[in-house]
């Protein structure tokens, strides 16, 4: 590749050189050109229709880091220096996220047929330009290159997303925020946001006030490993050592709303999920009707409270009418903010001791004629599928609602490994792959924990998320489309702030989004810690508390 010494302009450019150009997630197709682009105060964007939001996007963006305007027009311009980003509905081929981005030495143009697809070829165009585009202040001299380049792009899979628990620690809107543009960075487009668990209930419902009066605050927080879940029958809460200090949040419906918008303007989706039957420990404690009060099980002195420790708790909602009716309420409300296809409504982990040990729930078990408690969970996962069904909305839950029989028209996020997503795609259910071999964050990263901070005591190496492979061996091909991609999960246990949500999430998120986005064919690990060395330095400007990683394939494998 040719370059000169000296821009047009007479400023010093900034170049990228076509060996560090680290573009994550790996473009499917990417061809080199001769010459360079260069991106100045002289260039000029051209935008029409749903393209103009697109341009306005980008050119703003790197105004903030160049010092200057970048104006959009919507007709041709004279000048040498054109970004053309422009929507073609008819050109179809590379579905309706992929993108074409051809940069010559004066022109650059991103064609696409949706604007999430320019969206993407953005994107990529940022990071064909120095990492310092990503800094928020202005910096000199003003004027970059961009290596002539032709990308045929396109996403393997539709859903390439990242679960947030902003429920066992709270996070703040701003972080939330900051979380949406890592993933549009890394072409993600999903964010499932776990808003209620035993510790903690995150999102203002207006009908029921006490659910973040009360349940959106603890007095205090265990110290430390959870070593029993609160469901084990000798579980004893005043065994654990807390911190003595109170901890709680939540957002606001304007806030959530907010939230929302700005998710959408970088096409990233955020599908709320509100838990049941268990985890739902902050939610009794508010309203404690909503529980079980008959049973004989044990572990009651901490079920008033929202929980201050960690773990599987025993807590589960009844099965009433009125808590049937006080979840559809609670998920109006929940669909009149998010507009995203799929609700998630958990169903994980809901150990049925207090199902089984209450008379009023055999009772109940025996009057809709159920044969056991796994029935009744499929019963009640079955009542809000078909609510949400009826609204226009798809139920999605974690791999457990296929037991007792899986709800008509739910897709299922498939945790435990990869049986229960095989399962549900046979019977022709939608399914994310979140096996927590691959998918959880909150794993360690290293098998050397002497330098790591406390995680949970699985390891998951950056290599391992890289080598992962969402769609199962063991599924038939006719079955395959089923699987809608892949996902990340970081519970937040022990995650107390949002600086060590970095730390646990990136670089391995960067490794999911090319398992997702990036055919399989065109991935090469050692390539990729190649190109992390730049990605890194994209980061360092975003002010991200990344894990340092020292690439080394076989060291990393361990």
């Amino acid at each position: 590749m040719k370059h000169t010494d000296q821009a047009p302009n007479g400023r010093n450019p900034v170049r990228t050189s076509p060996t560090a150009v680290g573009i994550v997630p790996k473009p499917n197709h990417i061809t080199d050109g001769e010459g360079e682009f260069h991106l100045n105060a002289a260039t000029v964007f051209i935008a029409t229709g749903d393209a103009h939001a697109e341009a306005s996007y980008l050119a703003d963006y790197l105004s903030h880091a160049a010092g200057f305007p970048l104006p959009v027009h919507e007709t041709e311009d004279a000048s040498d220096s054109i970004v053309e980003m422009r929507i073609d509905p008819s050109d179809t081929r590379r579905g309706s996220e992929g993108y074409r981005l051809t940069v010559t030495p004066r022109r650059t143009e991103i064609v696409a047929a949706t604007p999430a697809g320019l969206f993407h070829g953005g994107q990529t165009l940022l990071q064909l330009l120095p990492p310092t585009v990503y800094g928020a202040s202005p910096i000199e001299p003003q004027d970059w290159t961009v290596p002539c380049v032709e990308i045929d792009d396109s996403p393997r899979f539709a859903w390439r997303g990242a679960m947030l628990d902003v429920t066992r620690h709270f996070l703040s809107v701003e972080f939330v925020k900051k979380f949406i543009d890592l993933l549009a960075l890394h072409k993600m487009n999903v964010l499932h946001l776990h808003l209620n668990d035993d510790q903690g209930w995150r999102i203002e419902i207006k009908k029921y006030p006490k659910l973040t009066t009360i349940g959106a605050y603890r007095p205090e927080t265990l110290v430390g490993r959870a070593m029993q879940d609160p469901s084990d029958r000798d579980f004893d809460p005043c065994q654990q050592e807390f911190d003595g200090v109170p901890h709680g949040g939540f957002y606001t419906q304007d806030e959530m709303r907010a939230i929302v918008e700005y998710a959408r303007v970088r096409h990233v989706q955020i599908v709320p999920e509100i838990e049941m039957p268990g985890h739902a420990q902050a939610a009794v404690a508010a309203y404690p009707e909503l529980g079980v009060s008959d049973h004989t099980e044990g572990v009651t002195c901490i079920a008033t409270d929202v929980s201050q420790v960690w773990g599987i708790h025993p807590t589960l909602f009844n099965a009433s009418e009125e808590t049937f009716a006080f979840l559809q309420d609670v998920l109006t409300e929940v669909m009149e903010i998010f507009p995203s296809r799929d609700i998630h409504v958990g169903g994980d982990e809901a150990v049925k001791t207090q199902w089984r040990e209450s008379p009023s729930i055999q009772a109940r078990m025996r009057e809709l004629g159920l044969e056991d408690e796994h029935a009744l969970q499929s019963y009640f996962i079955g009542r809000m599928d078909t609510f949400l069904t009826q609204h226009g909305r798809r139920l999605i839950g974690w791999d457990e609602i296929l037991e007792g029989g899986l709800a008509q028209n739910a897709a299922v996020m498939s945790w435990r490994g990869e049986a229960g997503g095989v399962a549900a795609a046979e019977k022709g259910h939608d399914v994310v792959m979140a096996d927590h071999k691959h998918t959880y964050f909150d794993y360690y990263q290293s098998e050397d924990r002497s330098s790591e901070p406390l995680a949970f005591s699985n390891t998951l190496t950056l290599a391992t998320v890289y080598h992962y492979e969402p769609i199962p061996e063991a599924l038939a091909p006719e079955f395959a489309h089923h699987i809608l991609g892949a996902q990340a999960q970081l519970w937040t246990e022990y995650m107390p702030d949002s600086k060590q949500v970095e730390y646990m999430a990136l670089p391995r998120l960067a490794a999911l989004a090319e398992v997702t986005w990036t055919d399989a064919a065109h991935k090469d690990f050692t390539d990729f810690g190649e190109r992390l060395s730049v990605h890194f330095r994209r980061l360092d400007a975003l002010h991200v508390n990344y894990r340092p990683t020292h690439f080394d394939e076989r060291k990393d494998r361990v």
